[in-house]
């Protein structure tokens, strides 16, 4: 009977079941969604990356644009400077309309160029990044780096997730049978060494995409590069200027910044996993435990999410900006010898707490909700592929 009810319930399977034999405290056992294969966690965690990515990916521009412009990233109109507009509009041009947008009317006229102050490209604020990247650029540039975003979601929380739930299950079986007094701290332990894997594996394409969102296209009617382009940017930079072109050292380019995307991803999920994991077992136990319906597994585990994925990223806000930071470095030498100490230090003194919290509040706005957003349709998923399962 008890098997039974963790089939039903597979979120629960890490609780004890109330009552046990005489009362006894046996060994927390597995989820029932060990019965799952490496190949269905990989496509519940799949799916839930490409859900998330689209749906919080503004958000995610917008933290990087405010970290980037913070960092010194200076965006104007792309043909604010002489040698654009002549390749745009040819020798002869009589009249340059460099407005932030047609409707401003904060404009004045540099001999025949109507040109805005520098603060109409400045951005103050997350909604007034979307509101200029809308009016400036487009609207589909609210999704720029999307692509790189699902080419990295899908592989990184591929691995995350069904990771996550095999480390989990083999620390808490063997925590209850040896160091029980130890199981608190298996949810961040677990959490910290899939995101160590995780991060690691696919860490090229998170460098691309920081930079595809960080940086303007500067030339009219030209398409920006795309994830491939991108990474070939960064290597050929290094090469080109490098005194040994055939060294390794342009492709260890691809992995500049990696220490502090890990000084940022390990205690983000470790702060994550220790918070979600009580979280949604209590707030399931409030919904019916065991009996609790679909749909009230489904809020218990969003709402869970939400506020696990907060926490952890106000916690780690400063760390997230020295990762970007590091990212967007254009000189290769300097970037290479970065630290992310050296850096957080530099971010301090220049801009003081303020500076090292920048993007503090799309960034909390983007991982709420993403954390739910994956954690609840992973756990779903894999409720449903365990219940066609048992059922077959």
């Amino acid at each position: 009977m008890v098997d039974s009810d963790r089939i039903q319930n597979p979120w629960m399977a890490s609780e004890q079941t109330p009552m046990e034999l005489n009362n006894a405290s046996p060994p927390l056992k597995p989820s029932n969604s060990d019965k799952l294969g490496i190949a269905e966690r990989a496509f519940s965690a799949a799916g839930a990356a490409v859900l998330s990515a689209v749906i919080v990916n503004p958000l995610d521009v917008a933290k990087t644009r405010l970290q980037a412009q913070a960092a010194g990233v200076a965006y104007s109109h792309p043909l604010s400077n002489l040698i654009s507009r002549m390749s745009c509009f040819g020798p002869n041009m009589m009249f340059a309309d460099l407005r932030c947008s047609p409707s401003c009317t904060r404009a004045g006229f540099h001999g025949t160029v109507s040109l805005c102050p520098p603060d109409c490209f400045r951005y103050k604020g997350t909604l007034d990044v979307m509101y200029k990247i809308t009016q400036q650029e487009g609207f589909t540039r609210l999704w720029r780096g999307t692509n790189a975003g699902l080419a990295l979601a899908v592989p990184t929380v591929g691995i995350y997730l069904p990771c996550y739930d095999i480390f989990r299950n083999w620390f808490e079986e063997y925590t209850a049978k040896n160091a029980p007094v130890a199981t608190t701290y298996v949810p961040l332990v677990a959490g910290s060494l899939a995101r160590s894997l995780a991060c690691a594996t696919c860490y090229p394409i998170e460098l691309a995409k920081t930079r595809m969102q960080a940086f303007k296209e500067t030339q009219i009617g030209k398409k920006p590069p795309g994830v491939y382009q991108t990474l070939l940017g960064v290597v050929s930079n290094v090469k080109g200027t490098s005194n040994s072109p055939n060294s390794l050292q342009g492709y260890r380019a691809l992995w500049t910044g990696m220490g502090a995307q890990l000084a940022r991803d390990v205690p983000f999920s470790a702060i994550c996993w220790s918070t979600l994991e009580p979280t949604r077992r209590k707030l399931i136990s409030l919904v019916g435990g065991d009996d609790a319906g679909i749909l009230s597994v489904l809020g218990a585990n969003f709402s869970a999410g939400v506020v696990a994925g907060t926490l952890a990223a106000g916690a780690t806000c400063p760390l997230d900006v020295a990762k970007t930071r590091r990212q967007i470095e254009m000189d290769h030498v300097r970037a290479l010898k970065m630290t992310t100490r050296q850096t957080l230090i530099g971010i301090w003194r220049d801009g003081g707490l303020k500076g090292l919290f920048t993007g503090f509040g799309p960034r909390v706005g983007r991982a709420g909700p993403s954390v739910g957003i994956v954690v609840s349709f992973y756990e779903v998923v894999k409720y449903v592929l365990n219940h066609r399962n048992v059922t077959t």
